[in-house]
């Protein structure tokens, strides 16, 4: 299973005796760029399940970006979870998904992409590319990213997303990320409780959408591949 430990923009592999990777530097957080609630669908977390595995995994962070939905994510905004939100939403486009932050409400799906990242800056959002190169995911492909990329429309690239068993993937994001000047996001992407904090970044405390952007250039991935949960039927759950 591969692990991996390293600065932003430094990603290497690591086995062995470098695991668990070092303790978090003071005055930095462990955030989870990219997880789902039972509001998704096709995941089974709820708010009370989340609340425990944050704490155990001791994630200070966590986008809830769930599809289509910021129900639970504006839910756990009016709770204590013991950990900070971000409201985020994982929204379909017909050029592939994207992850919009700080939202305040929500973005409809098969909007065009220039629509979509419209919507998301008109809330004082990032836009944030989940799993662009997983070929068996729908993420942007690397002309839409390119072209928002150069016209300085595409906050975060997600360099290592847990799901990904083929690190090549992740390491082409990077890629990407380097060539574009982009900051790295690091997400569990789970759909289940237990992939909760699978992979996080660790960066600098910070307060809002651009002092985020200043602590990821900084920031420390950390993670490992962890299949995906075996799916379940869809049942209406309650977020708690």
């Amino acid at each position: 299973m591969g692990r991996a430990v390293a600065l932003a923009g430094e990603l290497k592999w690591a086995t062995g005796p470098v695991w668990p990777p070092p303790p978090t530097p003071d005055g930095w957080v462990r955030m989870d760029c990219h997880l789902h609630t039972v509001a998704s669908g096709d995941a089974r977390t709820t708010l009370d399940q989340l609340a425990e595995r944050v704490e155990a995994v001791g994630l200070d962070v966590v986008c809830i970006t769930d599809h289509h939905s910021v129900e639970a994510a504006h839910a756990a905004l009016a709770r204590d979870l013991g950990v900070r939100i971000i409201v985020g939403e994982e929204i379909r486009t017909p050029s592939g998904e994207l992850i919009g932050l700080f939202l305040s409400e929500r973005i409809p799906y098969v909007l065009p992409v220039a629509e979509v990242v419209q919507r998301i800056k008109a809330q004082g959002g990032l836009v944030y590319a989940p799993h662009p190169f997983d070929p068996v995911r729908a993420g942007l492909r690397r002309p839409v990213l390119e072209a928002l990329a150069s016209a300085r429309e595409l906050d975060i690239v997600e360099v290592f997303n847990a799901k990904i068993p083929d690190q090549a993937h992740n390491d082409a994001a990077l890629a990407l990320a380097q060539e574009f000047d982009l900051v790295p996001g690091v997400g569990s992407d789970a759909h289940d409780p237990h992939g909760v904090g699978a992979a996080y970044i660790e960066v600098p405390d910070f307060d809002g959408p651009r002092e985020l952007l200043a602590a990821l250039a900084q920031g420390r991935v950390v993670g490992e591949h962890r299949p995906h949960a075996l799916r379940y039927p869809s049942l209406s759950r309650p977020l708690a």
